[in-house]
């Protein structure tokens, strides 16, 4: 028989499951959404992620503030970020901006071997906490420069920014995978444009896809 507060634990993951699901449905009838992006996003918890003041608006689409002047994106701009990669039949993925490790997350149900940078060290030790909380263990993490990539591991299948850069350090194409694709929320004449880059036979194509908002890419290491 179960016990009162095994039945209470199980009624609360049922209502928190709910929510998630009721959050993933509303970003999928503004931006439809694959089923394995959907899948991915419905199995990782928002509200693990954002801090303890903001926990009641975690399943609202808004992006929330962090520590350090930093922000978790809102799940509607994951998404997009997410199915933009075309995340079918890859192996591995480097993020540029672990950030509260949300996306990290989420790319971990999509991938077999997820690479995450966050310059801000105490962001990234919150970020590690939570990815032991939840059982992932194929998310690999540095303390580091995001402009250096992670040469040891690389080529990357996928490459993307989580915060916005002006232009991207030929380091990182090198990082990536002939066939591979990078996206990156890349600033332009004030504007900031979700832009993907193909690499085809070692030349790089690119696509502006939308306007969007993140914070930027900023040079060397926080302690």
């Amino acid at each position: 028989m179960m016990t009162k507060n095994a039945f209470m634990e199980k009624l609360d993951r049922q209502r928190q499951q709910h929510q998630i699901d009721e959050m993933v449905n509303k970003i999928d009838a503004i931006f439809p959404l694959e089923p394995n992006v959907k899948e991915a996003l419905q199995s990782v918890d928002r509200e693990i992620f954002v801090s303890d003041i903001f926990k009641h608006l975690a399943y609202n689409l808004d992006a929330l503030p962090m520590d350090s002047e930093q922000w978790i994106s809102s799940p509607l701009t994951v998404a997009k970020m997410t199915q933009y990669l075309e995340p079918a039949n890859c192996d591995s993925v480097l993020e540029i901006g672990c950030g509260s490790g949300y996306q990290a997350a989420v790319l971990s149900k999509l991938f077999r071997r997820v690479f995450t940078i966050e310059r801000i060290d105490s962001l990234l030790q919150e970020a590690r906490v939570r990815f032991r909380e939840l059982g992932i263990s194929n998310i690999n993490s540095k303390f580091d420069d995001g402009a250096r990539g992670w040469s040891a591991f690389a080529p990357f299948d996928r490459i993307l920014f989580s915060a916005a850069p002006k232009e991207i350090p030929s380091t990182i194409f090198d990082q990536l995978a002939d066939g591979g694709i990078l996206v990156a929320p890349v600033e332009e004449y004030g504007l900031q444009i979700i832009t993907r880059y193909y690499k085809r036979g070692g030349r790089i194509t690119s696509e502006a896809i939308e306007e969007c908002r993140f914070v930027p890419v900023v040079e060397g290491k926080e302690y």
